[in-house]
């Protein structure tokens, strides 16, 4: 993927104090780099990471929101491109109210496609990021930082 840098004569841009900037900045520009990595499989990481964690358990799609730190709103949404394209499906819950989400064959095609895809992009990120050590202390400090803030009312 090609970096896009800014021209000569403009400024750089001064660092925010906030921490949500900061953080989405990363996001959306990491983000950017796994979907590249992924359209060949014809997904994009948001989707490739739903089926992934609803291919471990068929769950609800409230439990599967709170895994995935979504809003339910929003995942439903998001559900909705999946179950249209054949890779998802939703099944009866334990009550008549609720749904479970469950992986279909052609999810599980789709995801097996991805996956080399997405290990290529996840080696290249660790590579970018200063190797498997930087990485691991990334992902530890990043989990710490998601349990204080789940657990903060």
């Amino acid at each position: 993927m090609a970096t896009i840098l800014p021209a000569a004569d403009t400024p750089l841009p001064i660092a925010s104090p906030c921490t949500c900037f900061r953080l989405r900045k990363l996001s959306r520009l990491l983000t950017q780099r796994y979907d590249a990595a992924l359209a060949p499989a014809g997904l994009n990481v948001n989707q490739y990471s739903i089926l992934r964690r609803a291919d471990r358990v068929p769950q609800s799609i409230t439990s599967l929101a709170i895994e995935l730190g979504m809003e339910r709103s929003t995942l439903s949404r998001d559900l909705k491109h999946l179950v249209d394209a054949g890779w998802l499906r939703m099944a009866a819950g334990d009550d008549a109210r609720s749904k479970r989400v469950q992986v279909t064959a052609a999810g599980k095609r789709r995801m097996a496609r991805a996956l080399p895809l997405w290990r290529e992009a996840q080696a290249g990120m660790q590579a970018l990021l200063g190797g498997a050590p930087a990485l691991a202390a990334l992902h530890a400090g990043v989990d710490a930082a998601t349990a204080r803030v789940e657990a903060s009312p």
